[in-house]
């Protein structure tokens, strides 16, 4: 078992939105805006995790229908309760395995999990297999290797400045991919030659550096999952360093980047 895999616990919902949500609807705004779909169109998003990006393409972006799919029945009940709106509909699936017919969406997407999916290709090819011609395949990462997320990457260093092991388990690490030219070459490989791929910025505000550190307290995620393994003073040790670096006595700005992908199905 790789040393990550009894962090990557996504699958508490609440826990989740307070880590990461705020910044994912952040980020859902902008993809949206960056890609420009046109109303009334078919749906199929793959990951929804709490519903950030179906609630963002529901509320600003009119569709017919969006099917929304996430492998953790946990995610799928926290998204179901939370968004009532007619159009949507939630089921649980891998992005391997998508539970819809051939050429029967007119967009699909994915926010921040195409990284987590075991096969990559494999999962953009089954999302081309459910577009129809002239549809487009659509989704967004953070920029891990960038430095991505702000305050997960300055965790991680400060983690791995008391704990060596922990270098291992940063996502800067594990998804070297998640660049323009590593999504680009991954596209190729599964048959998606002309991918537009573009940057997207957000900046992640905490009131104080409490707020900061609250989230990694809670456990979802590989960082929070990590923290809370920790023994007591150990914990205790990398909140001071962290406090040490951030804490000035006010609000905390980190800048968070994603990468976005968008590519047409020919006929």
């Amino acid at each position: 078992m790789p040393p990550h895999a009894g962090f990557d616990a996504w699958s508490a919902g609440q826990s989740y939105d307070h880590y990461m949500g705020r910044w994912s609807r952040m980020v859902a705004t902008r993809f949206l805006d960056w890609l420009d779909p046109p109303r009334s169109a078919d749906w199929l998003e793959i990951g929804c995790g709490t519903g950030a990006l179906t609630a963002a393409i529901l509320q600003g972006r009119d569709p017919n229908a969006i099917l929304a799919t996430d492998p953790s029945e946990d995610f799928i009940t926290h998204a179901r309760a939370a968004i009532a709106d007619p159009r949507a509909r939630f089921e649980t699936a891998t992005a391997q395995k998508l539970p819809a017919e051939n050429e029967s969406v007119d967009i699909v997407t994915s926010a921040l999990v195409l990284n987590f999916v075991p096969d990559r290709r494999a999962g953009l090819v089954e999302m081309q297999r459910v577009l129809r011609p002239g549809g487009v395949l659509s989704f967004y990462v953070w920029d891990y290797p960038g430095g991505g997320i702000g305050f997960i990457d300055a965790f991680w260093k400060a983690a791995a400045s008391l704990d060596a092991d922990a270098a291992e388990l940063d996502e800067g690490r594990r998804f070297p991919f998640c660049t323009a030219e590593g999504l680009g070459d991954l596209c190729a490989e599964a048959g998606l030659s002309d991918a537009e791929i573009s940057p997207i910025e957000i900046v992640t505000e905490f009131p104080d550096f409490e707020a900061f550190w609250h989230p990694f307290t809670l456990g979802a995620g590989p960082a929070p999952g990590y923290c809370m393994s920790l023994p007591d003073d150990h914990r205790d040790g990398l909140k001071a360093h962290l406090a040490e670096d951030l804490d000035r006595g006010g609000p905390v700005r980190l800048t968070a980047r994603a990468w976005a992908v968008k590519a047409a199905r020919g006929d």
